[in-house]
């Protein structure tokens, strides 16, 4: 297995607050999808397989400044994906937000994950359609249970197999957070706050777990990832 990167540079055109980073990246993302070979792709319903972090550094007044360039990193299983795209996002020289200026692919294997941190908030919808908090529903097994098939569904969708999986990929399972995180974004004129949390995991050591722990940092922990939500860090040995 291995994963594929895009480092992003991108030039400021204007002042930009960072609770509206995320809708505008996830914006930027999808705009160049459409006007390049991706847009069927973009038009399809289900997994897009991607996923992105926020923009690096983040200003002591968390608001970008115009004129000053930061890097967000863009990650998915799909290499002809992440080909297409990055030069799609450097053809979007239209947006009055930002310019991504440069793009830096990396390849990354699958290495042992010890350890696995949420740089973005992860978001799981439970099943009465609210966002799973601790002050909402407290259930910490229904949670990793749903961590756990969002995966499993994301790995045999892209992958076509089958995992055979005799446990949950969760060892161990630490919020971070005391209140809520959110993303924000505007769609169709109307506000939208996602809920999420931010992760400590450390996976189990067995095969099937260490893949699935790959292919949450590959596309992302959770749901909206188009958006940012699961972006996350991994921890372990690289051979």
């Amino acid at each position: 297995m291995r994963y594929f990167e895009l480092i992003c540079t991108a030039y400021m055109k204007k002042e930009l607050a960072f609770e509206r980073s995320f809708e505008q990246i996830s914006k930027y993302i999808s705009f160049s999808m459409a006007q390049s070979d991706l847009a069927d792709f973009h038009k399809k319903d289900g997994y897009k397989y991607y996923v992105f972090g926020g923009f690096l550094p983040i200003e002591k007044d968390k608001i970008y400044k115009t004129g000053n360039t930061y890097k967000f990193t863009l990650r998915s299983l799909d290499e002809h994906f992440i080909d297409t795209l990055a030069k799609a996002l450097r053809a979007n020289i239209n947006n009055s937000d930002f310019l991504v200026v440069q793009t830096t692919k990396k390849i990354i294997k699958q290495f042992f994950i010890s350890e696995l941190y949420s740089a973005t908030p992860v978001i799981v919808t439970t099943e009465n359609g609210k966002f799973w908090t601790m002050q909402e529903n407290g259930n910490i097994l229904q949670l990793q249970k749903q961590l756990h098939d969002n995966l499993e569904k994301k790995y045999n969708s892209f992958f076509k197999e089958k995992l055979q999986v005799e446990q949950n990929f969760i060892q161990l399972l630490e919020i971070k957070n005391r209140v809520p995180q959110n993303i924000r974004i505007e769609k169709d004129s109307h506000k939208i706050i996602f809920f999420g949390n931010k992760f400590k995991i450390i996976p189990n050591e067995d095969e099937v777990s260490q893949k699935l722990a790959f292919t949450a940092l590959a596309c992302g922990l959770g749901e909206k990832n188009s958006y940012g939500g699961g972006f996350l860090l991994g921890r372990g040995m690289r051979l």
